[in-house]
Parts: structure tokens; sequence; C-alpha cells
């Protein structure tokens, strides 16, 4: 049996955890959020959630990939042989994020280019849509490829092959020692400077102004456990797959509340660096902050480099924006890509450099559709099915299993053993209960909604080749793949750890 790698130091995997967990979201997506619902008073759902959700669930993924050192497939193997499928079906809802996710990544490396002289002209959007995107008339209608942009998410893939191919030690752990530390530093010079501009402290008014009577809203708590799941790496195998590297001795329990605490802190500062630059530009154009807002792709290519251009050193701020764009999107991107290059080799028996390599080709070809004139359209409905059906449903279902139908006690036994501080009876209490109930209220409503009024506009054909059969494919392919033998180390463990 081959020795499983190990991450060298403590320090290096949490930078790699909190690595997965910061990316682009927590730049383009809390700030929104939080702005839409209540504000400052948002921070305390988004608070209650981290303590009875995020943290919760990232400890158990964290004490199940130690335990069981594997691949998801491979782990959920251990458990129980008919549970497989469970890994497989978040491999490859992993592998269709890491497809579409990079092309994100591309275009904020051709941004970093376009930053030194704002290349991006006064129209930003005209700019991004019409130019740079050169969108078609409808997710249907492809065009051809853009190959400036296909030659970025080349770009892309081949930083993610060269980290991965170096290994667990030598590639992804110093690679978080680089970027993390960087993408921490350009955000707090970055914030430190939109601070300063004139109506900046208009713009936090608006994101931090507290509306208390939000919390009596359900969506709100619904919006801040929504937005914590997405944004920690949970539920789709990456982390448990992160923990499996793990050394024997390894602090479950302070590992996760670090990454959680630090995931969390960089969303605020995002926040402060985001509405301070809303708010100068606002002030600049003579309008409400509200105009300005927006979240998403609109915001990091559209509304701030319209933004830039009205700030002093346009070029400098720019580049050091795009730059903390690209090292939150790559940290997480190959987090993402890990997850499947570890099951590729577990299931496949191949050595990691084959197994890198192959990924990235196809990762690669794959996601051209992404880099087509429609690429936006594609990009957009399938990120929404995938998150909603596959990311919830994948994490519904394993907190289910792992909860419910294992021995929960057993895990929680491991976890202690291996930490400086012990979880007590909240912590089953919050996995069996909260967790569970939280998600299933989300993916009901989600699904309620779009089969009612459908998504974005797009039409029917798109949304169900795009996003409805899309999300089948990957569950059914899941659970096929359970038909053939994985490697497996070690002895199966259901006797144990799963209840009768």
């Amino acid at each position: 049996m081959k020795q499983r790698e190990q991450w060298g130091t403590r320090a290096g995997f949490v930078l790699a955890a909190i690595g997965s967990a910061i990316g682009l979201g927590n730049i383009w997506r809390f700030p929104y959020v939080a702005y839409e619902n209540g504000g400052g008073a948002f921070f305390v759902p988004y608070l209650f959630a981290m303590l009875t959700a995020g943290i919760p669930f990232l400890i158990l993924e964290f004490g199940v990939g130690h335990k069981y050192r594997g691949s998801a497939p491979q782990i959920f193997a251990k458990l129980s042989r008919r549970w497989e499928w469970l890994g497989w079906w978040q491999i490859l809802v992993s592998f269709v994020i890491s497809i579409y996710y990079v092309a994100v990544v591309g275009w904020s490396i051709s941004y970093l280019f376009l930053a030194f002289n704002q290349g991006w002209g006064v129209d930003t959007g005209d700019f991004f849509f019409k130019e740079f995107l050169a969108l078609s008339d409808g997710p249907m209608d492809m065009g051809g490829i853009r190959w400036n942009i296909f030659a970025s998410v080349a770009a892309a893939w081949g930083i993610c092959w060269f980290v991965l191919f170096k290994g667990v030690k030598r590639g992804i752990e110093m690679a978080g020692k680089i970027f993390m530390p960087l993408l921490f530093i350009l955000v707090l010079i970055i914030t430190v400077r939109a601070v300063t501009l004139p109506g900046s402290l208009e713009g936090l008014n608006w994101m931090f102004k507290p509306d208390f009577s939000a919390l009596l809203n359900i969506d709100v708590w619904v919006a801040a456990y929504g937005q914590l799941f997405y944004s920690l790496s949970i539920g789709f195998a990456i982390m448990l797959t992160y923990s499996s590297y793990l050394p024997k001795d390894s602090d479950i329990n302070n590992n996760a509340f670090i990454t959680a605490f630090a995931n969390c802190g960089f969303s605020i500062i995002s926040g402060i660096l985001v509405f301070s630059v809303l708010g100068n530009m606002a002030l600049n154009q003579g309008v409400g902050v509200d105009k300005v807002v927006k979240s998403g792709v609109g915001l990091a290519f559209v509304t701030i480099p319209k933004a830039i251009n009205y700030m002093p050193s346009p070029g400098l701020f720019g580049t050091l924006f795009f730059m903390a764009l690209i090292f939150a999107g790559l940290s997480s991107q190959i987090s993402i890509c890990e997850t499947c290059v570890s099951s590729l080799m577990g299931k496949f028996d191949m050595n990691r450099k084959k197994a890198v390599t192959i990924y990235c080709l196809v990762g690669l070809f794959a996601g051209t559709i992404f880099v087509t004139n429609s690429g936006l359209y594609v990009l957009d409905i399938v990120d929404h099915f995938i998150n909603n059906f596959g990311v919830l449903a994948t994490g519904l279902v394993e907190i289910i299993f792992l909860s419910w139908l294992c021995k929960l006690e057993l895990f929680q036994e491991h976890i202690n053993h291996t930490s400086d501080f012990a979880v007590g009876s909240w912590w089953p209490f919050c996995l069996k209960f909260v967790t569970p109930l939280v998600l299933g209220y989300m993916s009901i409503a989600n699904l309620v909604g779009d089969l009612r009024n459908g998504y974005g506009g797009y039409p029917g054909d798109a949304l169900f080749y795009f996003g409805w059969f899309l999300v089948v494919m990957v569950a059914v392919i899941g659970y096929l793949l359970q038909a053939t033998a994985v490697t497996v180390p070690g002895e199966i463990t259901q006797a144990v750890e799963l209840k009768r």
C-alpha cells in the first residue's frame, strides 16, 4: 500500500484550507449579501450560522478525512461499500465547478494586464460584454472561441498543473504559503487606501448600518447559512481530501475554528474594501450608493473597473485588485482540482504526475464552452444549478449519512482525542438537526422556485441542457462509478461505524 502524502506543517494545511474557503465569492458576493440582508444586523445570523452549521460541518469533515485518510470515494467506501457513490457524486460536482470557475480566473488574468492603463475604457460595461466577451444573443448561440480568453484560461490551468504536479507538500502547501499572505497583504493595502477616499464612509454606512427588523425575516437567516455553506468549501469533498493529508497528531477542532474565522474575517475586510470604493464612485457620479451596488461578475469586471477610473493612481489600484482576485481564485481552483486528482489516483492507481496531467488537459478542453461567445450565459446557468442542486444536495446527503446512519459519537471521540479542546453536546445536535433542516429547506425552496419561475429569464432548452440535465447526469454517473472496484487501502470499517 502506498503511503499517503502529508502536509509538511500545520500552518501549511491551515493556509491551504483557508485558501480553499476564501475565493471569488468572498469578494464579490458576501458584501452584497450583507447589504441586501440587514446590513450590520446580518452579522448576527451569519455568526449564528457559523457556530451552528459552518464550524460543526467543517469539524466533521476534518475529522472524518483525518480518520479514514483517502479520497472522498475511498472514505465513503470504507464506511460502507454501498455509499461510495456519494464520494463520486461530490467529485463530479467538483469537476464541473473546476471547469467553469477557472474561466473567471482567466478573466481576472486578462484584466490584470488591462489594469495597467485602464484598457477597459470609460464604458466598462460595454467593454466587458461587447468587446471582451463578445456576448452572443443567448446561451444556445455559441459562436466561436474567444482565443484571448482561452489563452488566459490555459495560463490558469498551467499554474494549477504546476502546483498539483509538485504534490501536497512541495506544491499545494508551498502555494498556500505564498498565495495567502500575498492575498491578505494586497487586500489590506487596497482597503487602507479605499477607506481614505472621499465618499468611502457613506459607502460603509450603506453596508454596515443595521436594520434589525431584518432579523425577523427567515430569508435573511437562510441567506446567512447559504453564504457560509458555499464559502467554506464544505459538502463537496474538498475538506475531506485536504484533511486526509494531515499527520496523526493534528488538532482538528482548532484547525476548523481558525479556518472558519479567517474566512469570516476576510469576507468582512472585502466588504469594507468594496463598499468604500462604491461610496467613492457614487460620490463622483452624484448618485446614491444603492444605484451602483452590484454583485458577481458585474461587480468585479464592470462596477469596480469603473470605480477605479475615478481613483488616484488607477493603474496601481487596478493591478492590486485583480492580483488579489487571481490569488483568491487560484487557491480555490487548486483545492477543487486536488479533490478530483486524489480520486483519480485512488480509483485507477495512477501516480500523481499522470493524474494531474490528464485532469488538467481534460479540464481545459471540457471547459472550452465557457470561452465561447455564449460562455457567460452558460457559466451563469451551470453555476446556479450545480450550486443549488449539486453542492447543496451532496452536502445534505453527506450530513444525513454521517450524522444519522453512522455512529457520530465515534467520530466525536476521534476528533476530541486529537484536539486541545473537546466539542460537546452542541456539536452532534447541530449536525443532526440544525444543519440538515437548513440545507433541506434551502434545497426545497430552490427547487420550487426554479420549477415555478425558471432561472434568469433563459430559454427552456438552455435551462434543460445546461441545468437540469447536467445535475441529473452528474448524480447518475456518480452512482454508476460505484459499479467498478475502488482502491480502498485498509479494511472496511462499516461494522464499527455504521448503525445497525
